[in-house]
């Protein structure tokens, strides 16, 4: 795994060392000896993660660490304190000010690497994430996603066989203002993942005599827990195990005895940072349902009609049974926008498509085809009950009455309706619906308020018609 770091100190010689050790591992190394420096490289060349000293004069890193997170365009860096020093309210006033983790003086390189890999990967999948966003078009919210989320309750997930330690550690989260729930087993833990959401996962290295790293690979490779992130509590500063618990997933970790304010501010880090992926990929999701349904309605667009068309055809080879469409329209759409204005128009289409889509089969889909008209996609249904669907749907809505608001009085509407059917796997959805249109052509045409099919109207009285406008 290659990434851009950014080493800060004021000493040349431990600059030099990391340097060295870094590229060494072909990781790419800039370098900034003091905190204004550091602030525009970081703001400049945006590495993946900086390392900074804590002790410079001037501008400390504290100091540097604080302006680097109050920066939108360099917030998401992940910051690793170097210090020489080793007191715990040292490391809580880090967290605090937004620093991921510290290493001590001479650095160890085992956990020098283990450390830079995960959060390297962890910068890798928030930038996935704030990409995928912005390319969705919603770039303008990236700034309201922010990594905020302080003080707000979570449910904190805490795994130890030792009940007096467990019994402790919630305790301690409680009085935070955090819900805890405490497992003695790794069986137990597993099975409450699959039912409820946690914000955060807390393990002991060991359970009960079984590896706590084996249940962290678990997690990892289940979809209810996959980003879930998981704090390890080590008996002892057991750097192999730590190492291999990084990059196995663990997020962060805290060492026996465990600190009570060191542990809030990890975990108000975890949760916070849990909360701002959550929330991005909220967003993303919406943008990626966006692309494939209508704004006004809600129900599908055009676009993922034509996809899901030609996905149920070709399904016609495999199973043998026909696909019809039904396409319909609103008859004299126009005079309830010019009589009522567009606001009653758009509540016309709603109720439209509530109405019909409480009319049919969870296996039906219901896509808006543009403007007034709207297309309905019956797999499995040949064209004859496909016809009774459509007349039944024709005459339901006849019935129907919408509101028109401040005008005070009800909108009734009327729809024609066209429908086609195939049992060829190989007819293209454009020839289908082209069809159906010939049919909806034909309804409108012997005065609306019809369902016409290529095989015949729904209505005995129109089949003359219909034979002649669609040609059967």
């Amino acid at each position: 795994m290659s990434a851009r770091i950014l080493v800060v100190d004021d000493i040349p010689t431990n600059v030099k060392l990391l340097e060295a050790r870094l590229t060494a591992e072909y990781f790419d190394v800039l370098t900034a000896s003091d905190g204004p420096t550091a602030l525009a490289l970081a703001a400049s060349e945006a590495p993946d993660l900086i390392l900074l000293d804590v002790m410079m004069p001037g501008m400390d890193g504290l100091e540097v660490c604080r302006c680097l997170k109050a920066d939108s365009a360099t917030r998401h860096i992940p910051v690793v304190m170097v210090t020489a020093l080793t007191d715990v309210g040292d490391r809580v006033r880090g967290l605090e000010a937004g620093a991921d983790d510290f290493l001590s003086k001479p650095v160890n390189e085992v956990a020098l690497f283990a450390r830079v890999r995960s959060l390297v990967r962890l910068k890798m999948l928030t930038d996935e994430l704030r990409t995928r966003q912005a390319m969705s078009g919603e770039a303008e919210l990236l700034e309201q996603v922010g990594e905020s989320g302080e003080g707000a309750a979570g449910s904190i997930l805490v795994i130890d066989a030792n009940v007096r330690g467990g019994d402790r550690m919630r305790s301690y989260l409680e009085e935070a203002g955090y819900d805890v729930l405490v497992c003695t087993s790794k069986d137990a833990a597993l099975e409450i993942c699959q039912t409820d959401r946690f914000d955060l996962i807390i393990t002991a290295i060991e359970i009960a005599g079984e590896d706590g790293l084996r249940l962290c690979s678990q997690f990892r490779s289940r979809e209810a827990t996959r980003y879930v992130p998981i704090l390890m509590v080590l008996e002892d500063m057991d750097l192999q195990r730590l190492a291999k618990g990084l990059d196995l997933g663990v997020t962060d970790y805290v060492v026996k005895p465990v600190d009570r304010n060191e542990l809030e501010a990890r975990v108000r880090t975890q949760i916070r940072r849990r909360r701002y992926h959550d929330r991005l990929r909220s967003v993303l999701d919406r943008s990626v349902s966006m692309a494939f349904t209508d704004g006004l309605t809600g129900i599908y667009n055009r676009r993922y009609m034509s996809a899901h068309l030609d996905r149920k055809l070709m399904e016609i080879a495999e199973t043998g049974k026909p696909v019809s469409i039904m396409l319909f329209d609103i008859d004299h759409f126009k005079l309830v926008n010019d009589t009522y204005g567009h606001a009653i128009g758009d509540e016309v289409l709603k109720a439209v498509t509530d109405h019909v889509s409480e009319s049919v089969r969870e296996t039906d889909l219901l896509a808006r085809y543009g403007g007034e008209e709207f297309v309905l996609v019956m797999p499995a249904t040949d064209v004859e009950i496909a016809l009774k669907v459509a007349d039944r749907i024709r005459e339901r809505l006849s019935h129907q009455t919408i509101p028109a608001g401040a005008a005070g009085s009800n909108v009734t509407v009327t729809i024609s309706a066209g429908v086609a059917s195939t049992f060829d796997p190989l007819e293209t959805p454009d020839a289908l619906l082209k069809r159906a249109d010939q049919a909806l052509y034909a309804a409108k045409q012997n005065g609306r308020n019809l369902v016409f099919g290529v095989n015949g109207p729904a209505t005995p009285d129109a089949k003359r018609a219909a034979r002649a406008a669609v040609g059967d």
